[in-house]
């Protein structure tokens, strides 16, 4: 069983026991439940609900394991030839890693 549930404008696939990297969340803390209910699609064994949009009376049931991890780092540069432009900037991602505990459906 798995649904396809949308977590602060991402959609992500859903199994229990998968762990997910998703956007930071905040006051969360380590070992908290966290529920989710814009659940877009259930596939129970076959069985295939979509919501228009969400469908009714499914969530998804997480548990924080890490609240704040950093992903790459990504570098940003720009360069104009000739112009002696030079412009070069670094960004980190913050993630909130869950794991799921349950499908709801």
């Amino acid at each position: 069983m798995y649904a396809i549930v949308e977590i602060q404008g991402q959609q992500f696939k859903a199994e229990q026991g998968k762990k997910l990297f998703v956007h930071h969340i905040k006051d969360v803390e380590a070992g908290k439940t966290v529920e989710f209910d814009k659940v877009l699609l259930v596939d129970a064994d076959g069985a295939v609900k979509v919501g228009a949009p969400t469908v009714e009376g499914a969530k998804v049931v997480c548990e924080v394991v890490n609240p704040l991890v950093k992903g790459d780092k990504v570098i940003v540069f720009k360069m104009k030839r000739r112009k002696d432009s030079r412009k070069r900037n670094g960004h980190r991602e913050q993630f909130t890693e869950v794991e799921i505990k349950s499908v709801i459906a």
